[in-house]
């Protein structure tokens, strides 16, 4: 499914037929930011707890889950497929090592009619940059888009600095162009989708 064939990403007025795959998030659904957000049809997004509850990861089918850590152990429950990523959530750590195993295995359990579960401890970081890589390679979604997407899905998202180097490495090797870039700010660089948020932003160093 490429989720641009189903209006999710219409910069114009949305088409009179709201897509059936996935819905939208109500007001309720984001106010729960400790739950499970449904980033497609095959692939969930969460916190380190509610990977931990079997009622909410049981409720959603998840055959597969893809933990993003190194401080959480697997559940190993029996009828579950896990796959550790185990790297800490710190710019210099090169996650994007990961991307296309990640992105494969979300795939290749969705062909299956399996469902995909990530999470790292906070659902912000790691996990939210695996998910974004996915939809770039296999929804062929700009990096734009898919953090778009995924941030309206689960408003808390927020990859750490170094992460958002490695995506916008990752776009440019998919599609050999940029949506995103690195922007000086008052706080260093960050992505400029950022940008307007830090412009009244004083380092504390200043103070010093």
């Amino acid at each position: 499914m490429n989720f641009r064939n189903h209006g999710f990403f219409r910069r114009s007025a949305p088409p009179t037929t709201p897509p059936t795959t996935v819905q939208k998030p109500t007001t309720r659904t984001l106010s729960v930011l400790g739950g499970i957000a449904q980033i497609s049809p095959c692939l969930y997004l969460c916190s380190g707890n509610a990977a931990a509850n079997r009622h909410l990861v049981y409720s959603r089918s998840v055959t597969c889950i893809i933990n993003a850590t190194v401080e959480i152990p697997n559940s190993n429950w029996s009828d579950i497929d896990y796959f550790k990523v185990p790297v800490p959530d710190l710019p210099h750590v090169p996650l994007s090592l990961y991307f296309d195993t990640v992105a494969d295995r979300i795939h290749q359990t969705g062909k299956k009619n399996g469902r995909t579960l990530v999470h790292c401890v906070a659902g912000v970081s790691r996990s939210a940059t695996l998910c974004i890589a996915y939809l770039m390679k296999y929804h062929r979604l700009s990096l734009l888009d898919a953090h778009e997407w995924v941030k309206m899905r689960r408003p808390v998202v927020r990859p750490n600095m170094g992460f958002w180097r490695q995506l916008i490495d990752y776009e440019k090797k998919l599609f050999g162009k940029n949506t995103v870039k690195m922007v000086a700010t008052p706080i260093g660089l960050v992505p400029d989708i950022y940008e307007k948020e830090t412009r009244s932003l004083v380092p504390l160093w200043s103070f010093r």
